[in-house]
């Protein structure tokens, strides 16, 4: 958590509504493996990071709300009994989904103002969304006092995705950032919303992000194109997700679906035995196969599943050609953002400077390294 960050938002909210407001940290997260396999019910493997969002709220006497972006110098008022979708992607539809799915659960809520800002880097597939939302919802239940548990709380966030945001995200982005442990992972089984944390101490070895800072445009429209192919191969099957299918299921419905999502989801069948293995592969601290893994991982995303692009490939490839990387992979929703690397301490930086010279000379643009910690999840600021 940056202390710098918290700062700013409060000195930014005391100077503008001339009151202390509340002060929320929400961190965004990293995913070890599992990708695309939350919304099907299956296991994930996420954690909190030292990188999110802080928010300053306050009630406000104005007759209206007021909430303010410090890294877009953005400023929006609204009321609560007015409230609908700006255009797509308007920062603010994070901020009114919550409010609104607050609402439809027939919880009053008064007015009030927020200011928030961010260091999780744009478009680096590390969740600020969902930070920003657990932001809000937790910063409104304690502001009004609304008595909702850590889950309602992050299904709230979820709702305000999919109905205000328009991307029918699973629940690991908001699980993860509202329930990270410092130094631990979470096995998440994302149908019963339970998990386990495993403390992360890869002695000699150390996760690291390589973020390509390329957005294909196409992200959230496949995004959802793949949850739906999902939903109708699990529909032919008979079953509610694909968490209940076998590879053995899959094959008797072979010739009732395109070649393209018969493997589709094959992917997400193969990943939620390949996340559940790596759980086990963390407890007996066997690297090598947590490592093989990863690799496995990015394969499927790429070849099976198709949310990689040239950029994230081309710094996997990269990682595979030095021994020092044990496992690397795309994270997050695809088309751009991060690979997350399970590397050698001590050669960490030298492998970040040589495979950040061999992208540039790619693709003419440069790619950023992020060392991370694992954090607490989403909390009030003392």
């Amino acid at each position: 958590m940056s202390s710098k960050l918290i700062k700013e938002v409060k000195e930014k909210f005391k100077k503008k509504f001339s009151t202390n407001p509340f002060l929320i940290f929400s961190p965004g997260r990293i995913n070890i493996i599992g990708e695309h396999t939350d919304y099907n019910g299956g296991f994930v493997f996420p954690a909190a990071v030292d990188k999110g969002i802080a928010a300053a709220l306050q009630k406000s006497d104005s007759g209206t709300c007021t909430a303010i972006a410090l890294d877009l110098d953005s400023t929006i008022e609204f009321e609560l009994d007015k409230l609908k979708p700006s255009k797509e992607g308007s920062w603010e539809n994070y901020v009114f989904g919550v409010v609104a799915e607050i609402q439809n659960r027939n919880i009053i809520i008064g007015d009030f103002n927020i200011v928030f800002k961010g260091n999780i880097p744009g478009g680096a597939g590390m969740s600020s969304s969902a930070a920003l939302e657990n932001s809000v919802v937790f910063g409104l239940n304690e502001l009004f006092d609304l008595g909702l548990t850590k889950t309602e709380m992050i299904l709230i966030s979820q709702k305000a995705e999919h109905n205000y945001v328009g991307v029918k995200c699973g629940i690991m982005d908001q699980y993860a950032s509202m329930f990270g442990i410092k130094d631990n992972a979470l096995l998440l089984d994302c149908r019963s919303i339970e998990s386990k944390p495993y403390k992360i101490d890869f002695k000699d070895h150390q996760l690291m992000l390589i973020n390509t800072n390329v957005k294909h445009s196409l992200s959230d429209s496949a995004y959802n194109d793949r949850r739906s192919a999902c939903e109708s191969v699990a529909q032919l099957l008979g079953v509610e997700t694909l968490r209940e299918a076998s590879e053995e299921d899959l094959e008797k419905i072979i010739d009732k679906v395109s070649p393209e999502n018969y493997q589709k989801a094959l992917y997400v069948i193969q990943e939620i035995d390949r996340t559940q293995r790596a759980a086990k592969a963390i407890e007996e601290n066997d690297l090598e196969t947590l490592g093989a893994l990863i690799y496995a991982s990015h394969n499927g995303l790429q070849n099976q599943y198709k949310v990689s692009c040239n950029e994230l490939d081309f710094l996997v490839n990269q990682a595979k050609k030095n021994k020092n990387v044990l496992g690397a992979r795309m994270m997050g929703g695809g088309f751009g953002g991060c690979t997350i690397n399970l590397i050698k301490k001590d050669e960490a930086k030298n492998f970040a400077n040589l495979a950040s010279k061999a992208y540039h000379n790619k693709f003419n643009k440069d790619c950023s390294v992020y060392f991370i910690e694992l954090s607490d999840g989403t909390h009030l600021v003392k």
